[in-house]
């Protein structure tokens, strides 16, 4: 038998006096108050020698395994400890909560099981810091297992429980088992919270329900938006005058966690390509990425490449958009400065519908916001959301607030009447949980703290109770004459070769904006195709193959006096 498997067999058979043992000297060293690091692990197990009496070899076996690091087994599920940060760099609330587990530590006495901490909130890297934080200041070392690695048998799963407690008392450390993206059963993680004698936290955004072992719940939040300035004030240090400012602009439109603030910091402290210092504008943009999360995996996020100069609609629609930039722009000073939100937290969030048919500029419009408030833009797939399934609409919604508060991104829910529909009267039990799911999205397009767009043709058949919530209600009516001679002029940009355009007869054509677009990218690639400039002929040819996938005719009123294509 090889040196490892007698290692492996005698542990295996002392397993429950030395992780007793180990425990007992673990909380003597923790309990007086004044020892910060644990002693090392070839004086604790020297120590049991004496106790046990072991033979030279069993010492010698447990020299080596003290010498070592986790179970090989056990070490590749786990990984290398998370260490703590300074205490300078959490924000007050984050160690506050540190400081609770420690004195909720501390205070068990001997052959009592710690309390498991229950660790809720939307950061799991903020989670992760404040539980590093509470084993630093009780000198532990902190290892996290993902929920989805647990094993589902009974078997598999005490024998890994053997395993950590055995490990866990030989290196002094503890377990953060992480459920956050755990959507599966949950049976295995409650199994091992309920045995596991050893410090343990859970972090999860649901918390696990009823348990024997007694449990302290901790709401790891982000920081206020007072926690946030302080923080970025202090990771950007001397900032130099083009950084103006830009804290203020920062923490008023990003609400991330403080792990996502240094890590942006971090960045910004590195040296531009150039050698030069970061920009004010390189760094909102790294804030702006921060605060992506999974969203690019719930959304299809759109790159606004128009402005306002590229918006045609009447001054009444343009001046509500620029309202409602102006709304979000300011919403921190409004609510939060001026104490508008004081009263109460709800219907805060900034909604608005763009009602208007296919191709009116609903979709272009977002774009134009995004652009000028410098936030990403995401297009909700409604397919991906509703789901037969009763639930599962509410968990995806869910999801993608959740992923999109950190950094108020511009929500756009094309075609909302097919999601955000009238609630039908009680007929049965499909009519009852379809009434659940719309309440539940009001209450998220209420809460939400960024602006959220939705986009429909059919505004009557939005559900009333949801109107009420909308703060902006923007009518995109079909472009007159003159609207589509200016859409015309904006399609042919100036580097692509034109030859004898009359904008005036191509805007007899009665179609809106985005045919007017497809019209002319048609025309652009025939003329490409011929080797010559844009010309009418090509216009025409374009628009007969448009009106055709639209099932219409082009009449001699809309294209009578243009030149005959050949």
């Amino acid at each position: 038998m090889t040196t490892e498997a007698r290692r492996r067999e005698w542990m295996e058979a002392n397993h429950q006096g030395l992780t007793a043992e180990l425990a007992r000297v673990s909380r003597a060293i923790r309990g007086d108050g004044t020892a910060t690091t644990p002693p090392a692990p070839a004086a604790a197990l020297e120590r049991l020698c004496r106790v046990f009496g072991l033979s030279a070899f069993e010492r010698d076996v447990l020299l080596l395994c003290a010498g070592v690091e986790l179970d090989r087994d056990f070490a590749e599920a786990v990984g290398a400890p998370t260490f703590a940060l300074a205490l300078a760099r959490l924000p007050e609330a984050h160690r506050v909560f540190a400081e609770r587990i420690v004195q909720a530590w501390r205070s068990i006495g001997d052959g009592m099981r710690l309390p498991v901490v229950q660790m809720l909130g939307v950061s799991r890297a903020d989670k992760r810091a404040v539980a590093a934080t509470a084993c630093a200041r009780l000198g532990l070392r902190l290892y996290t297992l993902l929920g989805s690695d647990l094993p589902g048998s009974p078997t598999e799963l005490a024998s890994l429980l053997r395993l950590w407690e055995r490990d866990a008392a030989l290196l002094h450390a503890a377990l953060l088992l992480d459920l956050d993206d755990l959507d599966g059963e949950r049976a295995p993680a409650r199994k091992l919270v309920e045995r596991a004698r050893c410090a343990t936290f859970v972090s999860t955004r649901v918390g696990l329900g009823d348990s024997a072992r007694a449990t302290l719940t901790v709401h790891v939040e982000r920081p206020r938006t007072d926690e946030q300035r302080a923080l970025w004030r202090a990771l950007l240090g001397e900032t130099p005058a083009a950084l103006n400012g830009t804290v203020d602009a920062l923490t008023a439109q990003f609400d991330l966690s403080a792990a996502a603030i240094r890590g942006v910091a971090l960045g910004h402290g590195a040296s531009a390509p150039d050698g030069g210092q970061r920009t004010a504008a390189e760094l909102w943009h790294e804030a702006r990425v921060a605060s992506r999360g999974r969203l690019d995996d719930l959304a299809q996020r759109i790159e606004p490449a128009v402005g306002w100069d590229d918006l045609v609609l009447p001054p009444a629609q343009r001046q509500a958009l620029h309202e409602m930039a102006a709304q979000v722009r300011h919403r921190t000073t409004v609510y939060e400065t001026w104490g508008a939100a004081r009263q109460s937290r709800r219907g805060l969030g900034i909604s608005a519908l763009f009602d208007g048919a296919s191709g009116t500029g609903k979709t272009m419009a977002a774009e134009v916001l995004a652009n000028d408030l410098r936030l990403d833009l995401y297009r909700i797939d409604l397919s991906q959301l509703v789901s037969k399934y009763i639930g599962d609409t509410e968990k995806h919604v869910r999801q993608v607030f959740d992923a999109a508060e950190g950094g108020g991104a511009i929500l756009l829910f094309d075609e909302a009447d097919a999601l955000f529909g009238k609630r039908s009267d009680v007929k049965d039990s499909h009519d009852r949980y379809a009434n659940i799911e719309v309440s539940y999205l009001l209450q998220r397009m209420e809460a939400y703290r960024g602006l959220a767009i939705l986009t429909s043709n059919m505004s009557h058949a939005l559900d009333p109770a949801f109107a009420r919530r909308i703060r902006f209600i923007v009518h995109f009516p079909f472009p007159d004459a003159a609207q589509r001679a200016q859409i015309w002029r904006q399609m042919f940009p100036p580097a692509m070769p034109t030859s004898g355009l009359e904008f005036d007869k191509l805007a007899r054509l009665g179609i809106p904006g985005g045919h007017i677009r497809n019209i002319a990218l048609n025309a652009a690639f025939l003329a490409a195709d011929a080797g010559e400039p844009v010309e009418m002929r090509h216009c025409l040819l374009a628009a007969r193959t448009e009106y055709a996938k639209l099932e219409k005719a082009l009449t001699d009123a809309e294209v009578g006096g243009w030149l005959v294509a050949t």
